[in-house]
């Protein structure tokens, strides 16, 4: 009887633990639904004030959950997703400057264990769809090896969206697998429609009782190879014949089917009732290629620069989060918000100990989220790049940049803006809660009013001087900006667009953050770029990009 006693005890003592920890069995554990967007734009989104293209599943899932209007990606793709999988900075990576290409004997460091792996250890499923694009020159780099338990999509920067192959001049081949093998199966179908139905088909097969870790890495709206940069159905495209910039147009319909897949996705977990114990994500990795930056039509007005930029443009990114978890949604978080920061959060969230996840960069800032807390993050590195000579850091309301790309010739403000637009581009709030992630919201208790969405979509826009005008709150001490000549400083609150540089006015603040950003360099461990290895020809492997490092290429060349 005393055995019994003392075992009973054991068992309340450890549910007691649990409760005040939050600490959650896998059962209990929360549905992880990470969407991320390839290249969109901070002004493509509606709930950002443009009223060119409609995002309603999109808007849906921000008006309902929590709108980041003050969240930081990188500014171009791998770093972006190291920085999401590590929790680190690219400067502790080395993956700090530009993309990796497929040709590259590189990865991400096998050393760096990554967002999958943590989850599967609290007893999660995980598939990537979509996206990689962090190293696939050996197997293990792949994501079936990296913590994932399936992969269907692509391992570099782009593919074609219906014939699947990835232009790296001067190489060319297919660029979609179904885990380690090449899905020449696919070829002609949409790669949305492809990802979108495979995240369908893992969601409704899924055991609910098991946690689910979903990331869907779209193409979209990243451009495709040159010969079709911006491919989309045609019988989509003419839905919006009224916007009469050719790219912008194909542009638009290349981002409807990436909105498409958003309400499938969303209605998808509610019909198998794994939408009230889920959390989703929506984000882009970087910021927007504008005005024909990369062959593409994105627009981050009215913030400064483009992708690969480290402008406002370039690096503050169009985000969300979603779920019934949260305390206080149908709002717009001014709290400051890093893409390091989505592991620790979400690994929070999930029930795990922050602790456990060692010296990152990321920051868990999953309560003061939800329940609308000051963040315990003040600052955020944008990137130092010592090849390209530029770094950016946000400490408080201020902003340093030091140096740039491209000479400064994407240093400028792009649209459009998709404000004034013709009546037929009326923002639609109706079609907002009529959308399948509308319907899902609500019936998931989750409804929206206009009235709602239209205070939020308020509250969400960044509205800023004409570009060509001078702020009200500084007007006597506007100084332009050449960043190749000496570091310039912006009072990023009062001034997001970043017309106003406030060098010469506060010459301590300014000294303070390059001191700041050296300090940071200082920890920065060398870029890994490596030279294209001629081993990676696709022509060498039935015109595949494949894991070349892992084969010898004398038995499989071609003359």
């Amino acid at each position: 009887m005393g055995q019994w006693l003392i075992v009973i005890t054991m068992i309340l003592i450890i549910q007691s633990w649990q409760q005040c920890s939050g600490h959650r069995s896998s059962s209990q554990r929360p549905h992880i639904i990470f969407i991320m967007a390839d290249d969109l734009g901070w002004n493509d989104v509606g709930f950002h004030g443009s009223n060119q293209i409609p995002t309603p599943n999109i808007d849906a899932l921000a008006y309902s959950g929590i709108i980041l209007n003050q969240y930081y990606v990188t500014a171009i793709c791998t770093p972006s997703r190291s920085a999401l999988m590590t929790g680190k900075h690219p400067i502790h990576t080395g993956m700090q400057h530009t993309v990796l290409f497929g040709a590259e004997p590189r990865g991400l460091p096998l050393t760096e264990k990554l967002l999958p792996e943590y989850l599967k250890e609290l007893g999660y499923t995980t598939h990537i769809v979509g996206k990689w694009h962090l190293g696939s020159y050996r197997r293990e780099y792949t994501p079936t090896y990296r913590g994932f338990d399936s992969h269907l999509g692509y391992w570099t920067g782009h593919h074609d969206y219906n014939d699947h192959t990835a232009v790296e001049s001067p190489y060319w081949g297919l660029d979609m697998r179904r885990g380690m093998e090449p899905a020449w199966d696919l070829h002609g179908q949409y790669s949305t429609d492809v990802f979108t139905k495979e995240a369908v088909r893992l969601i409704t097969g899924h055991n609910a009782s098991k946690p689910l870790f979903l990331y869907l890495a779209h193409a979209a709206v990243h451009s495709g190879n040159p010969y079709n940069p911006l491919p989309a159905p045609d019988e989509v495209v003419e839905k919006f014949s009224t916007i009469t910039d050719y790219n912008r147009r194909r542009f638009a319909g290349v981002l409807h089917k990436l909105d498409e897949s958003v309400g499938k996705v969303v209605t998808a977990l509610q019909d198998t009732d794994m939408l009230q114990n889920s959390i989703l994500v929506f984000t882009t990795d970087n910021g927007g290629p504008a005005a024909g930056f990369n062959i593409n039509a994105a627009s981050n007005w009215p913030l400064r620069g483009v992708k690969n930029t480290l402008w406002e443009g370039g690096v503050r990114g169009a985000g969300l989060l979603w779920s019934p978890l949260l305390a206080r949604p149908g709002r717009v978080s001014s709290q400051l918000f890093h893409i390091t920061d989505w592991l620790p959060t979400l690994y929070a969230a999930a029930g795990g100990d922050v602790g456990y996840l060692g010296q990152i960069d990321g920051m868990n800032a999953w309560r003061a989220l939800s329940e609308d807390l000051p963040s315990n993050r003040s600052s955020v590195l944008h990137n130092i790049d010592d090849i390209y000579g530029n770094a950016a850091l946000t400490l408080g309301d201020w902003k340093i940049v030091k140096g740039t790309t491209y000479g400064g010739s994407w240093d400028g403000w792009y649209g459009p803006s998709g404000r004034g637009e013709p009546m037929t581009h009326i923002y639609d709030l109706y079609k907002v809660i009529a959308s399948p992630a509308g319907r899902a919201m609500a019936r998931a208790g989750k409804s929206l009013s206009p009235g709602l969405i239209q205070a939020l979509r308020d509250q969400a826009e960044v509205i800023c001087d004409s570009v060509t005008s001078v702020p009200t709150y500084s007007r006597t001490a506007r100084s332009d900006c050449k960043p190749l000549q000496a570091p310039c400083l912006f009072n990023i609150r009062n001034d997001p667009c970043e017309q106003n540089n406030l060098a010469s006015v506060y010459p301590e603040i300014l000294q303070h953050l390059e001191m700041t950003l050296s300090e940071i360099n200082s920890t920065a461990v060398p870029p890994s770029n490596l030279a294209w290895d001629p081993r990676a020809d696709p022509r060498f492997w039935d015109h595949t990009w494949t894991n070349f490092g892992d084969y010898s290429i004398l038995s499989n060349a071609v003359s």
